[in-house]
């Protein structure tokens, strides 16, 4: 907050002494060498905890490598694709015409709903990360909404079952996004082999890297095998760049081709030294895993304290039951200096708070325990 200086801050809204010295000591806890090579984010208000991202990077060796080719600046990105495209491939094992880079995955998800929703519909669950299908829909595609199942996953049979000529693309988002929920392996694998033989199926994976279950598969497999299949991957999450927005689809050549062609925000120079960058420097990545993980125990040991339900997380933020209206939640809680995430219609009393700096969750669950306890 611009003026107002980090204790001031704290003071106004409305976070006691006792508190800035836990945070304080919280954010201490990161070695000078860290915090140099990890950039965690400045302590400045309003804390903000709905927009799941990452609260560390871009990381030392990412922005070294983004300041040296400043130089570049003038010249148009894509005669320097290839290298990272190299790099993309070689790590999720395609041929090169298999990656399609995107400013952002989003961007991804727009022309994957515009290439193939156009003139039919697109089949998904509610509620879902929503981009693909908005988008979609101002192109006059029809939304065929499945809700959640009573366990609050997709209901991959009642998809199915709706699958017909009409049916453009399948929209999945695995984990999902606002529940951070994992599909069982084994049954979205049979599903999107058995689904991609009638229409292309698409999986956003965006928050494949924090999936703690062993040996999970990515549905890039499925690509590998020449399905119907397109995966999407993004910088913004466990590499922290999301304001750098770099993203990649990963589709047989045939799909890939097309995608290409409609792509609009194509990637800058330097998303794309960002990336190589990131892809090479494996401590962030861990250092950025192992942060989330203890800041998800965190939210959840709170959300045990109070008995407020939750389901587990293989994502950056915890989906818990509040009890309350989010709306109502929402102001409270920015009253006080924090930013929780939107409503997720039916899911209205369903609160998703993404995972922060240690000094920003200390924050939130003080400020829960003060609103919900």
């Amino acid at each position: 907050m611009k003026g107002i200086s980090r204790r001031s801050w704290i003071k106004k809204a409305g976070f006691s002494t006792g508190l800035a010295l836990v945070g304080t000591h919280l954010s201490n806890s990161l070695t000078a060498e860290e915090i140099k090579k990890f950039n965690p984010r400045p302590l400045v208000g309003p804390v903000r905890l709905g927009s799941n991202e990452n609260p560390f990077g871009p990381s030392e060796k990412m922005r070294e490598a983004m300041a040296a080719h400043f130089d570049l600046g003038c010249r148009y990105p894509w005669g320097y694709n290839a290298d990272l495209a190299k790099m993309l491939s070689e790590k999720e094992g395609v041929p090169e015409d298999h990656i399609v880079l995107v400013a952002g995955s989003t961007e991804g998800l727009k022309v994957a709903g515009l290439t193939f929703g156009q003139g039919g519909e697109i089949i998904s669950c509610a509620p879902t990360f929503l981009s693909l299908m908005d988008y979609a829909e101002l192109w006059g595609t029809e939304i065929n909404w499945v809700p959640l199942n009573k366990d609050l996953d997709f209901d991959l049979e009642e998809i199915e079952k709706r699958v017909s000529n009409d049916t453009g693309l399948v929209f999945l988002c695995n984990p999902n996004n606002p529940t951070g929920k994992l599909l069982p392996a084994q049954k979205v694998m049979d599903f999107c082999e058995s689904v991609s033989k009638k229409t292309v199926v698409f999986s956003d994976e965006a928050y494949y890297d924090y999936i703690t279950e062993p040996n999970y598969p990515s549905m890039v497999e499925l690509v590998k095998k020449g399905m119907d299949v397109i995966v999407s991957r993004t910088f913004s999450k466990a590499y922290g760049l999301a304001g750098i927005r770099l993203g990649y689809l990963i589709a047989k050549p045939e799909l890939a081709k097309k995608l290409r062609e409609r792509v609009v925000a194509n990637t800058n120079i330097m998303a794309i030294e960002a990336g190589k960058a990131a892809l090479k420097d494996k401590e962030f990545y861990d250092f950025s895993l192992q942060k989330t993980v203890e800041a998800r125990n965190s939210i959840t040991q709170t959300l045990d304290e109070l008995k407020l339900p939750y389901l587990d997380s293989h994502a950056n933020f915890v989906f818990f039951q509040s009890g309350r209206d989010i709306s109502e939640l929402e102001r409270t809680f920015a009253d006080k200096g924090i930013i929780i995430g939107r409503p997720f219609p039916p899911l209205t009393d369903w609160c998703r708070i993404s995972t922060g700096t240690p000094e920003e969750v200390a924050m939130f669950n003080t400020t829960l325990k003060e609103v919900l306890g």
